[in-house]
């Protein structure tokens, strides 16, 4: 990561828009602002908490280690989202990695800065046990979804779910270029068996590839496979 002097818009920081106006140029004096090429690490799985992260540009993702040589990808951080706040609580160390997808900038403030945030900033606070609240119930459904749902339903849903979150380019395809092995870290599989379900998808004419992004032909098809029974699908 490297330290750049621009900093991020009050409209889109997390921090920033959740914040009264006198708490802003406190923000501007503690703050950090980095830039990350893609491939490059915020923060790994096991560091001890410095401080907590507000995505301005770029996707950043978010995984954890499954095994010792798989990751299962959680979540997906884009502009104006929190990132590192699950290293909160009294275990201070991150439960998980956080890498960037694309060039992406973000901005960082210190572990006790934000902590004083949270004192001085009641809407802060409130947003973010909502936000903790919303992750959570994300995490249980994408559990659920791996313990009961088959392996192409789950591939199908992970197709919905990157459309939802970053829509289409202008030929159509879902706007993200996704490399396949963290498609299949974030469905929940193995590069081999998502590459198979892929090639039957395409196949069948259900979805079609170019290069690292992917067309939704028959989005009824895919939503059907994730309502249908797992063992029916």
């Amino acid at each position: 990561m490297r330290e750049i002097p621009e900093g991020c818009g009050v409209d889109h920081c997390y921090l920033c828009s959740r914040c009264v106006k006198d708490w802003l140029p406190a923000i501007a004096q503690q703050r950090k602002t980095y830039q990350l090429k893609k491939g490059q690490s915020v923060f790994r799985e096991g560091e001890a908490v410095e401080g907590i992260y507000f995505v301005y540009s770029g996707v950043i993702k978010v995984h954890k280690r499954w095994d010792r040589e798989k990751e299962i990808i959680t979540r997906f951080a884009l502009l104006g989202d929190i990132i590192g706040h699950l290293g909160l609580g009294k275990n201070p160390v991150y439960p998980v990695s956080a890498t960037a997808l694309s060039t992406a900038t973000v901005c960082f403030v210190g572990l006790d800065f934000f902590n004083s945030s949270l004192r001085v900033n009641p809407g802060l606070t409130i947003d973010l046990m909502q936000f903790f609240a919303n992750e959570l119930q994300e995490s249980q459904k994408m559990m659920r979804n791996m313990a009961h749902m088959s392996v192409r339903a789950r591939i199908a849903n992970t197709f919905l779910m990157l459309k939802k979150q970053f829509g289409l380019d202008r030929k159509g395809f879902i706007d993200i270029d996704l490399s396949r092995q963290d498609m299949a870290s974030y469905s929940g599989t193995t590069y081999e068996t998502l590459f198979k379900v892929i090639n039957e998808f395409s196949a069948s004419g259900k979805i079609e590839t170019f290069e690292k992004r992917i067309f939704i032909s028959d989005e009824p098809y895919l939503q059907s496979l994730v309502k249908l029974d797992p063992l029916k699908s």
